[in-house]
């Protein structure tokens, strides 16, 4: 989860709907791109951690290095620390911060690391710079975002298109940019990181688990979460047009054929 450059909301907020989806995110599902650069000693910088799952994976990773994981939100901390814990893993330390001023010296870590955030944070080439300034020379910037204009899905049920565009529409008033997968590349280059290698890969929920989870979440977060304040307070929608659409997510999601397809860009940026 993002800081506030730029005074961009973060349009998710903390919700359970939230959590549940963060909360399943591994590094083998959620940073696959990064792993094979990773060396025993690393030390890892881990923005927008959230729960802390990712974070954890990476710890593990580095038995003989450090992880920190950086999120905004205290309160999501919490869980992270305790999840660390009870992984035994005695290498990983969380801290509150903002990806637009890191409070980090010059060339502190081995690797600076940010799995969906850019797509929050109103100054994405600011914040790939403060990425940057903390990651030492040799080392790496890594970071991967979602596309929701690239976001397929089968089968066309009424409703969900009306989602996409709402929610683009929440994401780019609260000062983000939901379709950051594909500028990636240009941002890390206007940030002075001129090595670089883009790649994509994707999130597919097509089992009849992967289909009920990940319809619920989005028909619960449409409602309930930080996100359906700003859509109806912002003049986006109304509460009769938000339950249409999590109708819509909970029909799409009885579908025995349903399948719905996650593209994120990814970028391996050489300091």
């Amino acid at each position: 989860m993002p800081g506030n450059a730029h005074e961009a909301v973060y349009t998710h907020g903390h919700h359970e709907s939230v959590l549940r989806s963060h909360t399943w995110r591994t590094a083998a599902n959620s940073a696959a791109y990064l792993l094979p650069e990773l060396e025993p000693h690393h030390r890892i910088l881990d923005i927008g951690c959230g729960p802390g799952t990712i974070t954890a994976d990476l710890a593990a990773l580095v038995p003989q290095g450090r992880v920190t994981g950086l999120d905004p939100a205290e309160g999501v901390l919490g869980g992270a620390r305790a999840l660390a814990r009870e992984r035994g893993l005695d290498n990983a330390d969380f801290v509150t911060g903002d990806v637009a001023a890191l409070r980090f010296p010059d060339a502190s870590f081995d690797v600076v690391h940010a799995h969906q955030v850019l797509q929050h944070v109103g100054d994405p080439v600011g914040a790939l710079r403060e990425m940057r300034r903390v990651c030492r020379p040799g080392g790496i910037v890594a970071v991967r975002d979602a596309d929701y204009a690239a976001m397929t899905w089968y089968p066309h049920v009424p409703g969900l298109d009306d989602w996409q565009h709402l929610y683009q529409r929440v994401a780019r008033a609260g000062g983000g940019e939901p379709d950051a997968g594909r500028r990636l590349l240009s941002w890390a280059r206007r940030a002075g990181l001129t090595d670089a290698t883009a790649t994509a890969s994707a999130w597919c929920y097509a089992s009849a688990a992967e289909r009920a989870w990940w319809s619920g979440l989005w028909a619960d977060r449409t409602v309930a979460s930080d996100y359906a304040r700003l859509a109806v307070d912002g003049g986006h929608t109304d509460r009769a047009g938000l339950e249409r659409i999590a109708a819509a997510w909970r029909a799409w999601g009885r579908h025995e054929d349903a399948w719905f397809a996650v593209l994120n860009g990814e970028l391996l940026c050489r300091v």
